[in-house]
């Protein structure tokens, strides 16, 4: 039987790869938005064959009437306030949006269809400033900012609902994760547009902070893979999903800039607004657990993922140019 699966937030850069990758896998595919927009516009920004839906997450009875209408299998939860930018402002808009809505989706499960299994997407913001690294499923968490203070208690809310109602639900803990269709304001996106618009003579410079801030970045693609690899296991639990490796800023810039001929350090600018306080323990998380419980694999490795990104804008921006 065709397995139906939902995935909230489908039209973010996650919940394009998960969709695709569960239509290559014969599902059923629901995503939702939070606003519909015209028919011309979602063809480009989803694979063929998702069924779109409105959903604001705003009220229980709400998700109770998505989750008794399609039944689904399986639940992926990807919708949240997820900019750089959106980490401190706004905290009842971010506690709302990312921690309350996911209570609600939890309750509408429990009450509509407890056989359904839910992957919720975290973030390894619930750690904030860690006394370790790498991080793994036991290190305490200590967030510094609304959205991991959020995550985290949807995060509580998910291990309470398996515990207490028996709710097949898990948390990814996803560390930094990129792709060509990551949005404009993340620095992964930033770095490889800018690299690409040097090299074709759009730009003349790229203005950033701290080139020796270091994060553990990896490839979107794989990242999905594993949230739906937790969903076939025979008990819920949670998973860090990371690479273990971390690189500098000034790594992604040198690989971005190399790859179209140039050297990075010509055409970067430093804007000390922009730096950010030191991290005495850097965010790297441990896959070993996703690794040996799960079999999981990484695929794209570091570089070759940025030069792929670094590919897509370049031809992007010349399709554009000849229109």
């Amino acid at each position: 039987m065709t397995k139906t699966a939902i995935i909230t937030g489908v039209r973010g850069q996650d919940g394009f790869f998960l969709a695709e990758n569960l239509l290559l896998k014969g599902y059923r595919v629901v995503g939702t938005s939070r606003l519909i927009p015209p028919e011309t516009e979602d063809a480009l920004s989803l694979p063929a064959g998702v069924e779109v839906i409105e959903y604001g997450a705003r009220t229980l009875d709400e998700a109770r009437e998505i989750i008794a209408r399609y039944r689904p299998n399986e639940i992926y939860n990807l919708a949240a306030r997820a900019s750089s930018g959106q980490l401190h402002d706004d905290p009842l808009l971010t506690a709302d949006a990312n921690g309350i809505a996911v209570a609600r989706l939890l309750e509408a499960i429990r009450l509509e269809h407890p056989s359904a299994r839910l992957c919720q997407a975290s973030s390894s913001e619930v750690f904030g400033n860690p006394d370790r690294a790498p991080q793994s499923e036991v290190t305490p968490s200590r967030p510094r900012n609304s959205y991991g203070a959020a995550k985290l208690y949807a995060q509580n809310m998910v291990e309470i609902y398996r515990k207490r109602h028996g709710i097949f639900a898990s948390s990814a803990i996803l560390y930094n994760h990129e792709s060509y269709r990551r949005d404009p304001h993340f620095l992964s996106k930033k770095v490889c547009r800018a690299a690409a618009e040097i090299s074709l003579g759009m730009a003349e410079f790229l203005m950033l902070g701290d080139l020796e801030g270091r994060r553990d970045w990896g490839y979107a693609g794989d990242y999905v893979e594993c949230m739906w690899l937790m969903l076939q296991q025979k008990e819920a639990e949670d998973f860090v999903v990371a690479t273990g490796t971390t690189h500098s800023v000034k790594d992604l810039c040198d690989i971005a800039f190399h790859h179209v001929g140039l050297e990075c350090s010509k055409f970067l600018k430093v804007d000390k607004l922009l730096l950010r306080g030191n991290e005495p323990v850097e965010l790297r998380g441990d896959p070993t657990k996703a690794e040996t419980k799960l079999g999981w694999r990484r695929r794209i490795e570091f570089a070759s993922m940025i030069r792929m990104m670094v590919d897509f804008e370049v031809s992007e921006l010349r399709a554009t140019a000849k229109k």
